[in-house]
């Protein structure tokens, strides 16, 4: 039955609504713009810099050491810093985390309006998808890979499963070239994000034809010859396929059967909490409303199919993070927004008001408590360490082994201070005076000249030669 004017002009409402709230969810990212280094995130910023000196855009190296990973992340900042200058290394790396996890909110809710034709559904999953408190407090900002990582993975597959909805060879060209981008954002485990979707797919009457016809098979042939053409051509191209593999090797490795145990136990409850309020309020309504909703609809059997398959490897996997789980949370999200507006407007509205609460919350953390923090315990020491540490080596050689975070905060800071010249490298086979930045004493590199507490870290300062003489 087509919708009256009352109808069409009450759910216009209803979205403008929702992306009202989605606005206000989105400008809250801002402040930690301003924040000071956070665990590891200098290490994108310092790989940037370093590549953009070097002039090799194909070599991810850190201190002079090819990392051997992949580098979309950093060619994005590079483009970003020649703009804003390098001196903003840090905020335009959290940038372009905030954007993506803004522009996957953005795809979410353009993909679950075109496959159930709800646009208050997808702007409020849009919603639900920011309202997870690893998202808003802390995945959604770090300048780290994943959101990246899982904007481009998230935007392949709903790219695919609309192609496959409507048909559309163009739809499936762009979810071949976002794989791509998200491999070459990452790791080869992109590919396996992808085909988790693919392979519910094919349990689609409606979608198997066309996920296996020849124009589908061309594309997804074209996309893998263009990666290994890619891998192929850039040195060390094999080695980094073989990190990836041994990588992943490790982590299937079980340390201990009590740690293992205690693993199974503490993955599913850490990911319950880091994807809260929004999935404790879904099994809420899921229990008490499971005789009313309809558990049928194809769109939340394939949104909970992708969702359970993702997060079965990493759970079961001896050695995981949650964070590893950043690519199927949009899909988290559509099933938690699906159970909760099923259950009615009630409950929708009590959604909002924990939304609410999650947001002041933020506000309070980003505007006073987290700056409060890093001034007094760890963040701006690390500036004042870099400061530190360049005026004592003014005229001196300075070097760096201390690949930990806060050595890296350290010489991220030192690195824009030393603007024009080179970031810091490690030291050479020979040298025979200046100081080295270390994790810890070691007389083979130098008589330790300064140590600095670093919250709960150590940082030495090293000398050798003359350097010591001052």
């Amino acid at each position: 039955m087509p919708q009256t004017t009352a109808e069409t002009h009450s759910i216009e409402v209803a979205a403008r609504r929702m992306w009202g709230f989605y606005a206000i969810a989105a400008m809250a990212f801002l402040p930690a713009l301003g924040f000071y280094y956070t665990g590891e995130e200098a290490i994108m910023p310092l790989v940037s810099l370093e590549m953009w000196f070097s002039g090799d855009w194909t070599r991810h190296a850190l201190y002079g050491a090819d990392l051997k990973h992949n580098s979309l992340f950093n060619w994005i900042l590079i483009v970003l810093c020649s703009v804003v200058g390098w001196e903003h290394m840090l905020p335009a790396a959290r940038s372009v985390s905030i954007a993506a996890v803004i522009g996957t909110g953005l795809v979410l809710a353009w993909a679950t309006r075109r496959v159930t034709g709800d646009a208050v559904l997808g702007a409020f999953a849009a919603v639900v998808y920011l309202l997870f408190a690893d998202v808003a407090m802390y995945r959604g900002w770090l300048a780290y890979t994943d959101p990246l990582y899982g904007f481009f993975i998230f935007a392949a597959s709903s790219c695919l499963w609309i192609a496959c909805r409507e048909r559309r060879v163009f739809l499936l060209a762009a979810a071949v070239l976002l794989i791509s981008a998200a491999v070459l954002t990452k790791a080869f485990t992109a590919y396996v994000f992808y085909a988790t979707l693919a392979f519910v797919l094919l349990f689609d009457r409606t979608a198997r034809p066309f996920l296996l016809n020849w124009p589908s098979i061309a594309l997804h042939a074209a996309g893998a010859l263009f990666m290994i053409a890619w891998f192929g051509i850039i040195a060390g191209g094999e080695s980094q396929g073989t990190r990836m593999f041994k990588e992943i090797v490790d982590k299937l490795q079980p340390g201990s059967l009590s740690g293992y145990a205690g693993k199974l136990l503490s993955y599913p409850l850490e990911t319950i909490l880091k994807t809260s309020p929004a999935a404790l309020l879904a099994a809420y309504y899921g229990i008490r409303r499971r005789r009313e909703l309809n558990w049928h609809q194809p769109v939340l059997f394939t949104a909970a199919a992708v969702a359970l398959l993702g997060f079965l490897p990493y759970w079961l996997a001896p050695v995981s993070h949650t964070r590893y789980l950043v690519p199927i949370y949009p899909w988290f999200a559509l099933v938690c927004a699906y159970v909760i507006y099923q259950a009615g407007a009630r409950a929708v509205t009590i959604t909002l008001r924990w939304w609410g609460a999650l947001l002041a919350v933020k506000l309070v953390l980003f505007v006073a408590g987290f700056p409060y923090y890093q001034k007094v315990y760890r963040g701006e020491n690390y500036a004042v360490t870099a400061r530190d540490i360049f005026k004592l080596a003014a005229g001196h050689p300075l070097y760096t082994t201390n690949d930990a975070a806060s050595g890296l905060s350290v010489a991220a800071h030192i690195a824009i201070l030393r603007l024009p010249s080179p970031p810091l490298m490690i030291p050479p086979a020979q040298w025979d005076t200046g100081f080295v930045i270390s994790y810890s004493p070691d007389a083979k590199l130098g008589q330790v000249y300064r140590h600095y507490r670093l919250g709960g870290n150590d940082l030495f300062l090293l000398c050798r030669g003359a350097a010591c003489v001052q």
